[in-house]
């Protein structure tokens, strides 16, 4: 083997023996480098769930307890008895002090159905909805619905009172700067028109106040008869043609008496003549 020959060898032998060592080595760093990675992500897991719990603690706290809601409920219920059911929710709407309205009562060949509507204050809403969902034997539907309008109460509140402080700096004007009857009519026409808005704005916060104070149910009670068919005809028993008679009969007499009343001109003349006759035809 020549000289040439061995130096082709061991170029060869070092160069496989480097790739090798850089090999292992870069395999060393790369788990290294996972290892840590894995380290990483876990504790930013845990430090993120923490911030997390933290943040939505804070953000129950800061939550505005005096807001304006509006509930209303409609309900449909079947019943053994409506007018049992009806009396035992009148019971329920007295103790959280509640009244009902707006009652309708409907009876036909099918099934008899009351429906009404109660006015419960909110802080009972739910009391009431549940005592009246024991009482039902079958519920067929129950919708609650709520209307958040505390942006609008906070709105009006707010132009209510910037108006206020108008109408007090109008009638400084009108007291004080106003000395022209021009000045005096321009100032009070301001303020009529002021005072317009504040009533309409006075109403409309009035109107929100007693809605979210007291909520409204609307329930619907029904009761399944059994069917019956409607007679074509009716036929009178014996007592009640009796009862007939005897009120044709005083209405005769009514119309009878009315009558001479009518006519007691002709009565006193007619016997007027009949004396004065009999009189002639004894001569």
């Amino acid at each position: 083997m020549t000289a040439k020959t061995l130096k082709t060898v061991f170029k060869i032998l070092v160069i496989t023996l480097s790739v090798f060592i850089f090999g292992c080595k870069n395999d060393s760093y790369k788990e290294s480098v996972m290892a840590n990675e894995v380290d990483i992500s876990e504790n930013f897991e845990t430090i993120s769930a923490e911030q997390t719990i933290a943040k939505f603690a804070t953000e129950q706290t800061n939550v505005p307890l005096d807001l304006k809601i509006i509930k209303s409920a409609t309900a449909r219920y079947q019943v053994k008895n409506v007018k049992q059911a009806t009396n035992k929710i009148k019971i329920v709407a007295r103790e959280y002090g509640a009244y009902i309205s707006d009652l309708r009562f409907q009876n036909d060949l099918y099934r008899k159905e009351n429906r009404f509507t109660i006015k419960v204050p909110q802080k009972h809403f739910d009391k009431v909805m549940d005592s009246v969902n024991v009482i039902a034997d079958f519920v067929e539907y129950e919708n609650i619905t709520t209307k958040d309008v505390t942006e609008e109460y906070l709105d009006i509140e707010a132009r209510l009172k910037t108006k206020l402080e108008v109408k007090a700096r109008y009638e400084l004007i009108l007291r004080k700067n106003a000395e022209t009857v021009e000045d005096i009519l321009k100032t009070e026409d301001k303020l009529r028109i002021i005072q317009e808005e504040i009533e309409s704005a006075q109403g409309r916060l009035k109107y929100l106040t007693n809605k979210v104070a007291y909520s409204t149910i609307q329930i619907d009670l029904y009761e399944s008869v059994d069917y019956k068919e409607e007679p074509k005809s009716y036929t009178k028993t014996f007592w009640s043609k009796t009862k007939d008679g005897l009120s044709n009969g005083w209405s005769f007499i009514e119309a009878f008496i009315i009558v001479l009343i009518n006519i007691w001109p002709l009565l006193i003349i007619g016997v007027f003549s009949f004396f004065i006759i009999r009189k002639r035809l004894k001569k």
